[in-house]
């Protein structure tokens, strides 16, 4: 995941428009499409963001660019992949252990990555803001899961919008977290692991208190929760959408991966495909910067 010559010429050479809000989408392991990416961007724009606007695993990835642990980190994920044999250990259901190794591996890379300088190095950067999903009023936190898992994958299976409604419309709630609410790492983990919340892949999680789940279930690319909705945006997308679907709206920039990133969502056990997808969003970045030449 090194820097190359070539990609530094491409910046040089391009001036994209100044895009004040960033919005990362979740995706799980996807999101290292967008590190790759805003690797190869974020240096070309002409003015950094002001406001990123992230959900789940997309804003571990933006706190993890802008702690300046950012290298570390990836190297983190990727050996803690390399050394965990299966995403699911039937085995330990018997001794009441979690059967899924994601929340713990998952709150190790973020404590390990984000220290009290790297969390004031995220504070110094762009208003960073995390979606969550608080349950509806008639459910409690399982009946919530079970129901907001459900309405995601049908709403995707009949129509695969890039923009959610259907738990809206169930009664499910959006919060939008500052980071800079988060006074420790360990907060920090907290909301981003809230906002990543999906069991069984996780435990049932909360925020402040109150049940939290992955802000992915009220929409998992955030856009229309940004502060600033008339100025230039840049949606950073880590699946593959028709393009007739992606919405044409006025200063929005959708940007999708140029092929589907084969790593799932929760695989933690392949860093080869955390690089490839790493190194596709470098590609794609350049890509995006060529396609903004004048």
């Amino acid at each position: 995941m090194k820097k190359n010559t070539r990609r530094k010429k491409v910046r040089a050479a391009l001036a994209p428009p100044d895009y004040k809000t960033i919005v990362f989408a979740g995706g799980g392991s996807r999101c290292l499409w967008q590190v790759g990416f805003m690797d190869t961007v974020l240096p070309a724009l002409r003015h950094k963001p002001a406001e990123i606007t992230c959900v789940s695993a997309g804003a571990a990835m933006a706190c993890l660019i802008y702690s300046g642990n950012k290298e570390r980190s990836l190297e983190l994920f990727k050996s803690m992949t390399a050394a965990n044999g299966k995403n699911f250990y039937p085995e330990r259901i018997l001794s009441r252990q979690r059967a899924f190794p994601h929340y713990e591996m998952y709150r190790k890379i973020m404590l390990d990555s984000v220290d009290a300088r790297g969390l004031a190095n995220i504070h110094k950067g762009p208003l960073l803001r995390v979606l969550l999903t608080r349950p509806p009023f008639w459910a409690g936190p399982r009946l919530a899961t079970f129901a907001g898992i459900s309405a995601y994958y049908m709403e995707r299976r009949i129509s695969y919008p890039v923009h959610p409604r259907l738990t809206r419309k169930m009664a499910f709630k959006a919060e939008v977290v500052s980071v800079l609410e988060c006074k420790s790492p360990e907060e920090l983990a907290d909301l981003i692991l809230a906002s990543s919340c999906t069991p069984p892949f996780t435990p049932i999680l909360s925020w402040k208190g109150k049940t939290a789940l992955d802000g992915g279930f009220i929409d998992n690319v955030p856009a229309d929760f940004s502060l600033d909705q008339s100025s230039p945006m840049l949606i950073l997308l880590t699946r593959r959408y028709d393009p007739r679907s992606i919405p044409a709206i006025p200063n929005r920039t959708y940007v999708q991966p140029s092929r589907d990133i084969t790593i799932t969502k929760w695989d933690y056990t392949n860093p080869a495909g955390l690089d490839e997808a790493y190194r596709l969003g470098v590609g794609d970045g350049e890509s995006f910067l060529a396609r903004m030449a004048p």
